[in-house]
């Protein structure tokens, strides 16, 4: 399914919760979405029957066929086709079950992981029947839907829609492809230990292995570690991790990283995450002496602080983190987190800033930045980089796919990273320069002037052109950014000013 057809998933959405009767939420998420899971073994399963009959004798219904290719052994009583044909029927409930025991049977990994309760009486076998045509309708698991992550991206829309109709708030967010994408090939993760604390239904680890077979390399040289708090996800991902032979350690159950950081003595080469936004009462006040907090305890009233922390502590001595922040990182002025936003920059581990487009995700319009920090500057044949950070502005990139979405294509993609490598050196190649609106090098000295604030836009500057010509969006994002700035030193002053009058004896 091309991502051209934006909307799909709202489409299924408003298809499916019209089904829903009085099902409570909860319960429905697990029905559709085990339905939807079942559907992707299928079709994967199918186009490599297909090939199959077209090779001289070659047995399609050889388990080995598949297997050799990495591919979902799915048997005949579990297959889409078999569901389908048995929609109407008063036992289709328990014809869904068997075909989850049987698939459970062909794979050790997802042991008690899929949902088999479609046979209870409580279940409308009509609003079943419904469910199996609605589905029937959509492509998740040919090789097309596989390469845009179509499975990932109905879970997470689906997901969110459920948290909301829950009254959570639509608490998972999936990342699109093309801003894994960007990660992928600017982290370029060939080998060794990647890992995601908050990996959701595992579309990192999806776009690692794609990056390292694209680079002829093998994905039994990565080793795959995450981590998800919330139970239904986190058997999503150990779905999508087995569906596609990845062997994956997720920390056997589901788990807040925070609290029950599942991983204590992991050490990755290789960090990629897009932890919650903005997430406020994380529970500060029960890790206040948390050995990961080596740059300051976090504000609880924002966790974006606790995550990079979390990041840093879990990295290599080599390692290198790359994930997705709000934009209100960048530049927020609240004592503890300036506090550590500075330290973590003075200790130089901030290696590159990219400001992204607005509009790229599904599930929220909140505007988003990478952050990459490195322990390593320098380092792995590279030029030497200490006191310096690259900043990107890539806010113009990207096209609009429908009013309210925007997508990067493949030619921003290689524009950000090769920046990024360029600045690095690590390709001979690629020469880096500044480039007056789009990226600039900046030393610590100048990082200090501008109050340790991260804005790409402060540093990069504004493509020379007449001043008229900019775009109102533009000029607002530029106008918003001197803001918080401004912002910052005020109150930097303020604090200032307020403790040299303690000194004397004034308190206000």
């Amino acid at each position: 399914m091309s991502t051209a057809k934006v909307g799909f998933e709202e489409d299924l959405w408003k298809s499916a919760n019209q089904l829903r009767n009085n099902m409570d939420p909860a319960e429905y998420k697990h029905v559709v979405l085990g339905l939807i899971f079942l559907k992707y073994v299928s079709d994967s399963f199918e186009e490599q029957r297909e090939k199959i009959k077209k090779i001289e004798y070659a047995d399609p219904e050889d388990r080995d066929e598949y297997l050799a290719d990495n591919v979902f052994w799915v048997p005949q009583t579990a297959r889409w086709e078999y569901i389908k044909k048995n929609a109407r029927k008063a036992e289709i409930g328990q014809i869904i079950d068997d075909a989850m025991v049987e698939i459970e049977r062909e794979n050790e990994e997802l042991k008690g992981i899929l949902n088999k309760n479609y046979a209870r009486p409580t279940l409308s076998k009509r609003i079943l029947g419904d469910l199996v045509d609605l589905i029937s309708n959509i492509k998740v698991g040919d090789k097309e839907s596989r390469s845009k992550d179509v499975l990932g991206r109905v879970y997470e829309y689906f997901l969110a829609k459920f948290a909301s109709a829950e009254g959570k708030g639509g608490g998972q967010f999936y990342t699109p492809s093309s801003i894994v994408n960007l990660l992928v090939e600017m982290l370029e993760p060939y080998e060794g230990r990647v890992y995601d604390p908050c990996c959701g239904s595992g579309g990192m680890f999806v776009q690692s292995e794609k990056f390292v077979e694209n680079h002829q390399g093998k994905i039994q040289d990565l080793s795959i570690y995450g981590q998800e708090s919330n139970p239904t996800t986190w058997r999503l991902c150990q779905m999508n991790l087995a569906i596609r032979g990845i062997n994956g350690n997720l920390g056997g159950k589901p788990a807040d990283s925070f609290h029950n950081d599942l991983h204590k003595d992991l050490r990755a080469d290789y960090i990629l995450a897009n932890p919650p936004f903005n997430v406020s009462d994380w529970g500060a006040e029960h890790l206040a002496d948390d050995i990961r907090w080596k740059y300051g305890i976090p504000y609880n009233g924002n966790a974006n602080y606790a995550w990079v922390q979390h990041f840093i502590h879990h990295l290599a001595p080599t390692g290198t983190a790359g994930f997705v922040l709000s934009n209100g990182a960048l530049s927020s002025n609240t004592s503890t987190e300036s506090d550590v936003r500075e330290k973590i920059l003075e200790d130089d581990l901030v290696d590159c800033i990219v400001a992204l487009p607005k509009k790229l995700f599904y599930s929220t319009g909140i505007p988003v930045s990478l952050w990459f920090l490195s322990k390593n500057k320098g380092g792995n044949g590279g030029r030497k980089r200490d006191g310096e950070t690259l900043f990107i502005d890539a806010r113009k990139l990207g096209k609009l796919v429908d009013r309210a979405h925007r997508e990067l294509e493949e030619e921003d993609i290689k524009k950000i990273s090769d920046t990024y490598h360029a600045w690095k050196g690590t390709s001979e190649e690629l020469k880096y320069e500044d480039v007056k609106g789009f990226c600039k090098a900046a030393q610590l000295e100048e990082i200090r002037e501008h109050e340790h604030i991260l804005t790409p836009g402060r540093y990069v500057g504004v493509e020379e052109k007449d001043e008229d010509d900019e775009p109102f969006e533009d000029k607002m994002d530029r106008l918003t950014d001197e803001l918080a700035e401004q912002f910052a030193k005020s109150n930097k002053l303020e604090e200032e000013i307020r403790d040299n009058l303690r000194v004397i004896g004034y308190e206000f």
